[in-house]
């Protein structure tokens, strides 16, 4: 179950020494069969048999910082909390990475602590929504359970209480940050587009500034899950929503049927909006909740130029294999986005 570096210090001991030592089988206590090592643009996720052990790499960006231990060790405890509101059973703790007095790395050990992951229940790769979606496989009788799942889980959740305008103001400055960050001639986007789709955000913003505030005294402002896409449902007996946005609080604040759209947004970007609008009517009904088509055109064009905006981001990356991808994947959610708010009038 352990690593042997003889001579390191525990500052000495990086990324890469971590996931060779949690690639091998004999790391995990129960012992397993083989593990599979998944690297994602945050994290290195390891497939053990039954269980995901998610490890934090030690980056530090813009809008989220884990380059320090305790840092880290916050964001998971964080992931676990917040992430156990949707799906208990897939959580399951924080389990710590130690050093041992031999110099060698331990799961769980009893030794200094050298970095942090978070253990989850392994899901079903077949049950994930975003496969089901490519196979054309959806069961409306699941949607429908994870549809009352979420309409549970809004009107459950902390509401949002801003001062009038609050909330107004608070969508007008999100919407120029997108569109600046879009606009950075780095990324060669066209910023006519950009402009065009900007334009079309704020003049909504200012005509239906009372339906917002509407939204507010309603209480449907919430802290929700902040990313809802079908890559992070999957459509076992007891749906499980994984993954909420647990950095920034912030961004969690929005509204319930925002949080919802940006589910609907991206089953349409898969191919299948037929689902998507499925999903809207199937919340309707749950929730008692049916904002008018002009207030979720707005948060659909809202959460495509914000997506946008975080692929643009990952050309950051210099250690990023394919930017391609990336300018692609940018410039697919600009024509969303461009999209819905042609339907803003």
């Amino acid at each position: 179950m352990r690593m042997t570096m003889q001579g390191q210090t525990d500052e000495d001991i990086g990324i890469a020494l971590k996931v060779a030592f949690l690639g091998r089988p004999a790391a995990y206590p129960d012992g397993v069969g083989e593990v599979r090592a998944v690297e994602t643009h945050m994290s290195w996720v390891f497939l053990a048999d039954g269980f995901a052990y998610k490890l934090k790499k030690p980056v530090c960006l813009p809008y989220r910082d884990f380059s320090s231990l305790e840092a880290r060790r916050i964001n998971s405890e964080d992931e676990l909390r917040l992430n156990r509101r949707l799906s208990p059973a897939v959580y399951l703790g924080v389990v710590p990475l130690t050093r041992e007095a031999g110099g060698g790395l331990a799961l769980g050990g009893t030794g200094p602590v050298v970095d942090w992951l978070v253990k989850m229940r392994r899901l079903p790769e077949a049950a994930m929504l975003d496969r089901l979606i490519g196979e054309h496989a959806v069961p409306r009788p699941a949607i429908d359970a994870l549809v009352a799942n979420l309409a549970s889980f809004y009107r459950e959740a902390p509401v949002v209480d801003w001062a009038p305008g609050e909330y107004v103001r608070r969508l007008g400055e999100q919407v120029q940050a997108n569109a600046d960050e879009l606009m950075d001639p780095r990324y060669g986007l066209a910023a006519g587009r950009v402009r065009g789709v900007l334009a079309a955000q704020q003049a909504f913003l200012h005509r239906a500034a009372d339906r917002f505030e509407q939204r507010v005294r309603e209480r449907r402002v919430v802290e929700g899950h902040g990313d809802l896409r079908p890559e992070h449902v999957c459509l076992t007996p007891e749906p499980a929503v994984i993954d909420c946005l647990e950095f920034n609080r912030e961004l969690r604040l929005l509204d319930a049927a925002e949080d919802f759209c940006f589910l609907v947004l991206e089953c349409e970007r898969l191919g299948d909006a037929a689902l998507g609008a499925y999903l809207l009517a199937a919340y309707a009904r749950a929730s008692g909740d049916a904002p008018d088509a002009g207030l979720l055109s707005f948060y659909k064009c809202r959460r495509a130029t914000l997506r946008a905006k975080t692929a643009a981001w990952h050309l950051h990356d210099e250690a990023l294999a394919d930017p391609g991808k990336w300018l692609s994947r940018a410039c697919v959610y600009l024509d969303i986005a461009t999209r819905h708010a042609a339907a803003l009038g």
